[in-house]
């Protein structure tokens, strides 16, 4: 208890929560837009579900990998080296990770831009044909790689870990409040989808150039973000006044 009160009267630990929680929240944005885009591929009654069931297991591992702080801090340590850089597992894993995030939104893409593709899956925002199980699995993978990336961020923020914790579930429930908004408000604005697709394909980038020692500062990425989301929403504006003055001329 006393350790606690301790922690509770440290104007520090304060500023760092606050500023970590801010992180947290900003780093779970990426996870957030491949939930939204992902599950609006199901039949409607199970995208809820399947947001909820993504962004609690999101929960589950953060709270896990804290556990094995010692492991993770671990996974920052050379295991071979390769065109002059030293790659570590949490490289591996952005490498990865990001791999997959291009090849996802490229898929996407691709789909959106010709719809007769004969491929399994139909466009976003067309018919579902995803299947929950696989959907489980695609958000399940890609909470792994944002989790390491989260929580070696906290490591290097904080030394106290009821901080991380309390940061960790404060992120996790600003996403699991923002999921369904999120998702609705993208499938109901199909040009949001291919900007979406095309954040996750930026994002996918980063994540690469990060495994391989290119460090890109978020704050380039996600000001890019908001420029282009403003842009867009400005677009939006423009279309329905233009809507309705045509509803209105006739």
């Amino acid at each position: 208890m006393d350790g606690w009160m301790e922690l509770a009267s440290d104007p520090t630990v304060w500023a760092a929560l606050a500023t970590l929680i801010a992180m947290e929240v900003v780093l779970g944005i990426d996870n957030l837009v491949f939930i939204s885009i992902l599950t609006n591929k199901l039949p409607a009654e199970n995208r809820t579900k399947a947001r909820r069931i993504g962004i609690s297991l999101a929960l589950i591992m953060r709270l896990g990998l804290l556990s094995t702080i010692a492991f993770i801090v671990q996974l920052t340590e050379p295991i071979f080296t390769a065109f002059d850089h030293d790659f570590s597992w949490k490289d591996m894993i952005l490498i990865a990770g990001g791999l997959f995030l291009v090849w996802k939104a490229t898929r996407e893409i691709h789909h959106n831009v010709d719809p007769e593709t004969g491929e399994d899956e139909a466009p976003v925002g067309g018919v579902a044909s995803i299947s929950y199980g696989a959907a489980i699995f695609q958000i399940l993978l890609l909470d792994l790689v944002f989790s390491v990336d989260s929580i070696i961020t906290a490591v290097g923020m904080t030394e106290h870990l009821p901080v991380m914790v309390i940061a960790v579930v404060v992120a996790v429930t600003v996403m699991l409040v923002a999921a369904d908004p999120l998702a609705r408000f993208i499938e109901k604005n199909p040009t949001i989808v291919m900007l979406a697709l095309g954040f996750l394909l930026m994002i996918g980038m980063t994540l690469i150039a990060d495994g391989f020692g290119f460090h890109v500062p978020k704050g380039y990425i996600y000001s890019a973000m908001a420029f282009s989301a403003l842009v867009e929403f400005l677009n939006m504006l423009s279309r329905r006044r233009k809507a309705r003055l045509k509803a209105k001329a006739h």
